[in-house]
């Protein structure tokens, strides 16, 4: 018999760490090769961990809600055979550990300083998440060192320091800002006392949970960052309800798949992206990204009514039919929590169908690093002026509100409005002989 070391898989770029949620088999249990056996959480997405060989489970290395490391072992397994997995065989695993190169090109712009110029001798361990928040609250490694810990061995988590940070004191933090942020500009945070709220009989305290920590905390911080404008416009999509109705059952007996709005609308949004392409960039100090890729960001509402946002990479190379299937895949996968890592990795401009939940229309909040967002509205009938060769006429038609939030900082009313006319333009005029 011979011990393997089941390690922490790498779980996409800038992902370094994971929290063990629960394990699926206890110690002394035998598992089969590709058994999911145990499920983990990062700031993107939760997933399960297979195992590539089959054995017993000896030890288990990493308990629930402890941290692991990409790379670093989370179990002990005994497997039949001679001699255990070498450190040389394990970087050669599909759980490959990041050599130093990688892992410092994935530090570098985390560790860029936000408000100054904060220096770490190592004597802390700071993960590369923690360090950045530091940075840009210039927090000291002496102030650091006050910070009670709650992570493994005392290490201080990611809660841990914005607890800190909100406690700091009820004035604004005025640091010189000599550099930017490799990735946003400085944010000056406000810190005000934690505010007792009263309770009467039979209220309710609900905790958080874990991906709701995750979500206010991103909210607020894009809130933060970018200012907000958004833009109105009403559209006519009579043609696009029509076309959907004559095809619908057709594909999806040809393709075994639904066949929803969301790929008319997301192909009218890339093709507005292609007219107007410095709305698919990002902020990165004093500098514009312009990205290449047209990835779209999915707003996915969760069962347990927490928000997912999986991506659809390389949008613009999809037909209307690969589109439809790769947004039941995404829609699939996020609520029934089989989504990987990279899923979640990547978008460039985010869609949000506000409209599923029969509202009009909503503000959506953008998400970092991107400098825009869509909503869009349900489709509702109506009585609406149609403007023919006989003179203006009164019809019944299916008429939808979409808004456009974007990121005054590089977004002006020019672009973002222009931006959403052309989507409105692309609905309006769909053509009902378009092929799926």
């Amino acid at each position: 018999m011979a011990e393997y070391k089941l390690l922490l898989p790498s779980m996409g770029e800038g992902v370094m760490e994971a929290t063990v949620i629960t394990w699926l088999f206890n110690e002394g249990d035998q598992v089969k090769e590709d058994d999911s056996v145990v499920e983990i959480a990062t700031d993107k997405v939760d997933s399960d961990v297979p195992t590539p060989v089959s054995g017993k489970i000896v030890k288990i290395l990493k308990q629930k809600d402890e941290v692991a490391k990409v790379g670093e072992a989370i179990a002990i397994l005994e497997i039949e055979g001679e001699g255990g997995n070498t450190a040389s065989e394990e970087v050669k695993t599909e759980t490959s550990v990041p050599d130093a190169a990688t892992i410092q090109a994935i530090e570098e712009p985390l560790n860029a300083t936000a408000t100054s110029h904060v220096e770490f001798s190592g004597e802390l361990y700071l993960s590369p998440l923690v360090k950045s928040i530091a940075q840009q609250e210039n927090i000291s490694e002496s102030e650091l060192k006050t910070i009670k810990g709650s992570g493994l061995e005392g290490r201080i988590t990611k809660e841990d320091i914005l607890a800190h940070v909100a406690n700091r004191g009820n004035t604004v933090q005025q640091q010189a800002a000599p550099t930017q942020a490799a990735s946003t500009p400085a944010v000056k945070a406000v810190s005000t006392p934690a505010t007792t709220i009263s309770t009467s009989a039979g209220d309710e305290i609900i905790p958080m949970d874990r991906m709701r920590k995750i979500i206010a905390e991103n909210m607020v911080k894009a809130k933060q960052i970018a200012p907000h404008v958004t833009s109105f416009i009403e559209t006519d999509v009579t043609n696009v309800v029509k076309w959907r109705a004559k095809n619908k059952d057709m594909f999806e007996k040809r393709e075994g798949e639904k066949l929803t709005f969301m790929p008319i609308f997301v192909k009218a949004i890339v093709k507005a992206i292609q007219d107007f392409p410095m709305i698919n960039v990002s902020i990165n100090g004093d500098n514009i990204i312009k990205k290449k890729n047209i990835n779209i960001g999915m707003a996915t509402a969760l069962p347990d009514g927490n928000l997912i946002v999986p991506v659809i990479k390389n949008a613009d190379q999809l037909s209307l039919s690969g589109l439809a299937k790769a947004i039941n895949d995404l829609a699939y996968r996020a609520r029934n929590k089989k989504l990987r890592p990279e899923d979640t990795q990547g978008a460039t401009y985010t869609i949000s169908n506000v409209g599923s939940f029969g509202n009009l229309m909503g503000t959506p909040i953008i998400p970092q690093p991107q400098v825009a967002i869509m909503a869009i509205g349900a489709i509702v009938k109506k009585p609406a002026v149609l403007e023919t060769k006989d003179g203006d006429v009164i019809a019944i038609r299916q008429l939808m509100f979409m808004s456009h939030s974007y990121d005054h900082r590089v977004v002006d009313g020019s672009l973002g409005g222009m931006m959403l006319k052309h989507v409105h333009d692309y609905l309006e005029n769909w053509d009902l002989n378009t092929e799926i």
